[in-house]
């Protein structure tokens, strides 16, 4: 895609995926976008002369929202919000979560509720189209105004004060926005809260996650149909009429993606009827239960996102058509906390149950396959502390799942009484995810190991995979430093490459 244009209603995981493509499209504005900016901030022009308070425009901020401002020091007022709320700490957001924080909110203030002129709206397209990112700390939102920190973190970048990233360098925002030919901005009336109002940076890092899940959720139907072969499973649980009994639309869809992948089996049928199993262990029996309800779970996040992404989260709300400024609530981070803290338990769950499927492999009590995966145990150990690696991620995983959501810290005074902590809930689902691809990289090496000891091929899924996989990470012969394998298998899992093979070899497997 060589050019986006924003309209304010066009978001959705499939665009966001798109803007987060390397290269990346060009950010534009629909038709029609400039014309109602332009009504809005023509229509702020006019609150600022008036001789009544208009929180935001012609008053203080907050607890402060009684103090009346002096008409000479309106632009005053904006600059000095901005500074003085870009007071966020501790690790940086990534680039690519900074950088898609300035897109959504460039789709909020592109509905044209929020009174910014045409020109600044453009200055944050120009950051995304001259490759400027602001620096972000991650810490230091409660999402209750929505990400006043960090969004003023942002902000603070289009006034030529603090850092940007340049070609993955970090410079000073002020040489950065003059090689980039682009000159700081001075603000105007209610510009400033515009800016940091509203939850869009939460919302892009919940965003990005998500479209990810999309991925991992594929990968580990894969990884499923992998570990299930390699420990002579059935797949009599997949018929299609045991899910029309109980139809989670989830469900229904890991039960078909199972089907596919393990297409083409000799491994199935050389055990069909043998008695060595009367029922397989829930980890196998049950992955279109568990995977299927984590899918529903990660659906309801997408379609909260998606909501969020066209939302207008600006406050206060501008109805230049009517003449009216409506104070209201639309920045509270509510509902992206509790998707947020939905997805994190759904794709939690999903690392929980690969590590059972782990377990399964490399225990000899549980399976008929050598100790550990090794193919001299005691010489070797083989994948013992590899799977203790996944039962560390998934016991983090537990604590992680905790919902921020029900948490809340009164700020500004007792103002915002009530807060969503949803930037935190994001960023917790984060780590779940980067923690579950890591689980699913030692499952599909394990999964590999273990059908490197039958004869017999997998599905043609199952097998596609097996084979790119170890064109990357030979057999473990004989102990040597895993983790580097793990990282090899890691990062086929997140460039897309085996996702890929799997569906070359089984067809189009369904996400959520």
């Amino acid at each position: 895609m060589a050019r986006f244009d924003l309209d304010g209603r066009n978001l959705s995981l499939d665009a966001v995926r798109a803007l987060l493509a390397d290269p990346p499209p060009r950010l534009g504005l629909a038709p029609g976008v400039r014309k109602r900016v332009e009504r809005a901030a023509r229509f702020v022009a006019d609150l600022a002369k008036r001789d009544r308070p208009v929180y935001g425009i012609t008053t203080g901020f907050g607890r402060l929202a009684k103090v009346r401002i002096a008409p000479g020091d309106l632009a005053r007022l904006q600059e000095r919000l901005i500074v003085s709320h870009a007071a966020g700490v501790g690790p940086l957001l990534p680039a690519e979560d900074a950088r898609l924080a300035v897109a959504v909110r460039a789709a909020t203030l592109a509905s044209g509720y929020s009174g910014v002129r045409p020109s600044t709206l453009k200055a944050l397209l120009d950051l995304w189209n001259r490759g400027v990112t602001p620096v972000v700390p991650a810490q230091g939102s409660v999402c209750a105004s929505g990400d006043l920190a960090p969004l003023a973190h942002i902000a603070l970048a289009l006034l030529g004060r603090g850092d940007v990233l340049v070609g993955g360098r970090r410079v000073r925002a002020a040489a950065a926005l003059s090689r980039a030919r682009m000159k700081p901005l001075t603000l105007a009336p209610k510009e400033g809260l515009a800016l940091i109002n509203g939850t869009s940076v939460a919302t892009a890092v919940l965003a990005r996650t998500l479209v990810e899940a999309q991925d991992l959720v594929r990968l580990a139907d894969i990884a499923a149909a992998a570990s299930l072969e390699a420990l002579l499973g059935t797949d009599r649980p997949f018929d299609p009429r045991v899910q029309a009994l109980r139809p989670h639309p989830g469900q229904v869809a890991t039960a078909s993606n199972m089907r596919k992948l393990l297409r083409g089996s000799r491994i199935l049928p050389s055990h069909r009827h043998s008695d060595h199993k009367v029922q397989d262990p829930y980890s196998l029996r049950c992955v279109p239960q568990v995977h299927g309800a984590a899918r529903d779970g990660l659906a309801f996040a997408k379609a909260v996102v998606e909501r969020e992404l066209n939302a207008v989260t600006d406050n206060p709300i501008l109805f230049a058509r009517d003449g009216d400024v409506v104070s209201a609530g639309n920045f509270h981070g509510q509902h992206v906390a509790l998707a947020a803290d939905t997805a994190a338990a759904a794709l939690a769950e999903i690392g929980a149950v690969s590590e059972r499927r782990i377990e399964q492999m490399v225990n000899p009590d549980l399976s008929n396959l050598p100790a550990f995966l090794a193919d001299e145990p005691g010489l070797n150990s083989g994948f013992m502390m590899a799977q203790t690696t996944a039962a560390a991620l998934v016991s983090e995983n537990k604590t992680l799942a905790h919902p921020a959501s029900v948490d809340s810290i009164p700020t500004s005074a007792n103002q915002e009484d009530h807060v969503s902590m949803a930037m935190w809930a994001a960023r917790k689902c984060r780590m779940i995810l980067e923690n579950v691809r890591n689980v699913l990289a030692i499952e599909f090496l394990a999964a590999a190991q273990a059908l490197d000891f039958h004869k017999l091929a997998p599905g043609r899924g199952v097998e596609a995979v097996r084979s790119l996989l170890r064109g990357q990470v030979p057999h473990l012969a004989r102990d040597r430093y895993l983790a580097r394998d793990i990282e090899r298998a890691a990062a086929m899992l997140r460039d897309g490459s085996l996702l890929a093979a799997a569906e070359r070899a089984a067809g189009r497997l369904a996400s959520f």
